[in-house]
Formats: C-alpha cells, structure tokens, sequence
C-alpha cells in the first residue's frame, strides 16, 4: 500500500489580489482555496499570522497569539453591516497592485476599522463575542492593553514607557485601563473579527479535504505583549532590558552570524509549570490551523546565546535548550503534535535525534540541496519523513536562483537530464517546473511549492531576502494569474506523484 503523500502551496495571505493594497480574508483567499483544489492539492502554507511590528515582518510580531488585523477584510466587514458601500467608494483605487505599501494599506483600512467599531459599539452583542473574550483571555486582555498604551506613548517600545505601566504595577495597570478603555476594547473588536474571519476561512478550506499549514517561530520580539507580559519567562536585567538574545553563529554565509535579537527564555523558570506559556501557544495555535512548521526547531536541542550587548552573533555559545522534557510535557498534556520541524542550517546529530524522537518530519530544499552536492540532493529525494520544498519565503525564486548560481547550474543539469530531456538551452522558466516536478517525485510525505515558483517568476518576486529591510514580505501576485495553464500543470504533477489523489 503506498504511503500517504500531501501536496501544497506555500503562500502568506497578504500576497493575495485585493482591491485594498494588501491581500485579505475576503473572497480572493476563498478562490485560492478553490485553485487549490482544482490542483489536487491539498494544503496551504502560511507564514505566522501575527500582527506585524519591525520591518513588517511575521516573525517580528507584537503578539505570538494575535492575528494580524491587516488581514481583516473589508468587504466582509460591510458584509456584516458594520460598514456602509459608501464609505468603500471613497478608498483610494491608485494602490500599488504587485507590492504592499504597508504605511500607506494601515492608515487607510484603519480608517475604516475605527468605522466598524464605532458601529458595532452600537449593536447588541452576539454570543461568539462573549465566548471569544473567555476562550482568549489568557492573552486577549494583556495584548489589547499592551497596544492601547504603545499607541498612547506614540509606538514606543514597552521598556520606555512612563514607569508604573511599563512594569505591570497594579496602580499602572488601573490606571491606564481606565484611562485607555475605549482603544482597548478597539483591539479586543480587531481581534474578535480577525478569528472570526480567519475560523470561517480555515472551515471552509478544511469542508474542501485543505489543510492549513502554519508557522510557530520559536522565539519572540521583545517589543511584544508577551515580554511584556510575562517578563518572568524572558531573560531580562531588572530595566526590562535582554540580557541576552538570539541570533545563530558566523557560516559559510555570513561571517558575523545573524544576530536576531529576540531575548532569550528562562526554561528554567518555564520548566516549573509545565511550560504552560507554550502549551497555551500550541493550543490556540491549532485552533486556527492543521499543521505546525515549527520555525528553528534546533534550538529546542541548543540555541546559540549572545551578549545583548555586542552588535554581531560573533561573540556567542551553545546553550542546551529544553530538549525531550519539553515536547514531551507539551504532547501529555495536548496529545501527538501535528509537527514540522524545520531543521535548515547548522544541524547536529542531537537535533536530529530529537526530531526523530517524536518522529517529526523535516525539511528539504532544492536549492540547499544542489548548492551541497550530489549526497545532499539524495538525501533531500529520498527520505520520506519530510516535507520538501523547492525553495522558502526566504529563498530566491527558483528562476532567480537558477539564473544566478552559476556554480550550480552545471549539477542542476546534469541531474535533471536523467530524468528530463533538457540540454544547456533550457530557459529557466523550464528548468524551474522540472525542479517541481523532482519535488514531486521524490519520497517525501510534503510536497510543498511557492506559488512564485508555479507562476515561474523572476527575483523580483522574492518574498524575503534574510538580513535586509527595504522590500520584503511585499511581493503579491494578481488576479487572473492562476490560470488553466497552471492548474493542469500541478493538477497532472498531483494525479502522477501523490498517491492520496489517485
């Protein structure tokens, strides 16, 4: 009997057509649900689906339990009556259409949020409201206050706020909730109508046999309600400032290393209630998708540890992180987690230990895979318990990266010439739908491609260049280029490869 194979596109619902600068939860992400299925595929990957703090980024979120409130859809808001169609008319129909203007898509669609809320302030309140303050409170309350008094000290960071607040005292705490009430409860509405939107979307997906595969980054921003609200659990001096922070060592890539710059845990102090922080974030978290692409799962194994006070990775060391004990405390209180790990980058034994524990799979990318030889391209096609990619959000398109690893190219060739009829003057665009046919057929349990990937475009389409600002998680695609010609293309790669569509 052959095992079960799952296929899927990797695509971060801000990417998605909209008329409102910025993809949503609207109808444009019901249609890709709907493209999906007409591609036999079934899963949908997405990047964290926080709200978004430095560089617009979704690993650098205000909250590692909140949704991102630019995801609401209008459309559907003035659905529900909370907006006039008039008010809609007057938005502005010169937004860029292939990149977000993040300034510019949040002073416009919060224009219209403080609409809705002024309206719904009005209106009796429906019973899911009050079953979402209770199911959530166990980080609602905290966020929508840590946001109200952000606001009020103009977006400054939490550790710069007028004293008594900034250190939870009881008399801040009073008084900036009484004082900030009505911006609370603002936030609490975005947060309401995000999962509201967002719980419709993951039904309809799953009732269409679609999963939703999300992502947890194992560390979190320091600009975040979650520091700030539970500073115990965070390696912090007694000014609120990181005593030491994230980042991984100086590679092949970078000589200085990454230094990220989220503060590190005290999974010591964690470890004394069962890691009930975590067991809360994977809770809710699994309310809201199907999967889990647990993002640098090796530091669960070892983390690398910096100084807060140096100004590259350089100067850091190996610390053991929570390792067996934490997964499995998480899965005797929440049962098997439906897991991936992803394990890129400077891996040791023990970390593949430690997967293989739980029996998580991992992950494999073409690219990688090329660019480390012959023994890693087998690797990368031959092991099942993984989830394969020809590249990630944080990878050049695959025509970009074909186009510019000159040193590979000549490899890249030579093994799809085993497979394909292709010569020296195969154009890129081929070369890339040979590359997701491999994915295809290999023995991986995922299949997962960047829909940049099955549109074949260029680097200008690139989601995310790591260690750089400017342009990132801007790329979106537009209406009209999921077409037949594609559909046929991933929906024949699906019926040939993967045995659950047969």
């Amino acid at each position: 009997m052959p095992k079960l194979r799952e296929g899927g596109i990797l695509l971060h619902p801000t990417s998605l057509p909209s008329s409102y600068g910025i993809g949503d939860l609207g109808k444009e992400s019901y249609l890709f649900l709907e493209f999906l299925k007409k591609c036999r595929l079934n899963i949908w990957q997405v990047l964290p689906l926080g709200p978004i703090g430095f560089g617009n980024s979704p690993y650098q979120s205000y909250s590692a339990f909140a949704g991102n409130p630019l995801l609401i859809s209008i459309d559907l808001l003035a659905d529900e009556g909370l907006l006039p169609r008039n008010v809609l008319d007057d938005y502005p129909s010169n937004l860029n259409m292939d990149k977000v203007d993040y300034s510019r898509v949040t002073k416009l669609k919060e224009q219209l949020f403080r609409i809705a809320f002024k309206e719904f302030k009005e209106l009796p309140k429906p019973r899911d409201y009050f079953i979402f303050l209770s199911e959530n409170r166990f980080w609602l309350n905290d966020y929508a206050l840590f946001m109200a008094v952000k606001n009020y000290f103009n977006g400054a960071v939490w550790n710069k706020w007028e004293k008594s607040i900034a250190f939870r005292e009881q008399k801040g705490i009073d008084y900036y909730s009484k004082l900030l009430m009505e911006e609370i409860n603002y936030h609490i509405f975005m947060q309401y109508m995000f999962f509201s939107q967002w719980n419709l979307l993951k039904n309809y997906a799953n009732t269409l046999g679609i999963k939703i595969f999300g992502d947890l980054p194992i560390f979190v921003s320091y600009d975040s309600s979650d520091v700030w609200s539970n500073s115990q659990f965070f390696d912090l001096d007694i000014n609120g400032n990181p005593l030491h922070v994230a980042g991984v060592p100086p590679d092949y890539f970078s000589k200085t290393g990454q230094y990220w710059g989220n503060p590190l845990y005290r999974w010591d102090v964690m470890k004394k209630d069962n890691y009930a922080w975590w067991q809360k974030r994977f809770e809710i978290l699994l309310k809201c998708v199907n999967i889990i692409r647990i993002d640098h799962f090796r530091g669960f194994e070892a983390y690398w540890q910096i100084p807060a006070n140096e100004k590259t990775a350089v100067n850091g060391k190996w610390v053991s992180g929570p390792g067996e004990d934490f997964f499995s405390i998480i899965e005797k209180h929440l049962d098997k987690l439906p897991v991936i790990a992803e394990d890129l980058g400077f891996i040791t034994s023990q970390v593949h230990k430690l997967r293989k524990r739980f029996h998580y799979p991992g992950m494999k990318i073409l690219h990688f895979a090329f660019e480390g030889g012959e023994a890693e391209i087998i690797k990368a096609l031959e092991n099942y318990n993984m989830a394969i990619y020809t590249g990630t959000h944080d990878n050049d398109t695959t025509v970009g990266w074909y186009k510019h690893s000159l040193l590979t190219k000549p490899l890249v060739l030579k093994y799809l010439k085993e497979y394909f009829s292709i010569n020296s003057s195969t154009n890129e665009v081929d070369i890339c739908w040979k590359l997701i046919e491999l994915a295809f057929m290999s023995k991986a349990k995922y299949i997962i491609i960047p829909l940049q990937d099955a549109l074949s475009l260029d680097s200008t389409a690139r989601m995310n260049f790591p260690g750089t600002v400017g342009d990132n998680w801007t790329w979106r695609f537009r209406k009209g280029e999921l077409n037949d010609i594609i559909i046929n293309k991933l929906a024949n790669l699906s019926e040939q490869y993967i045995s659950q569509n047969k």
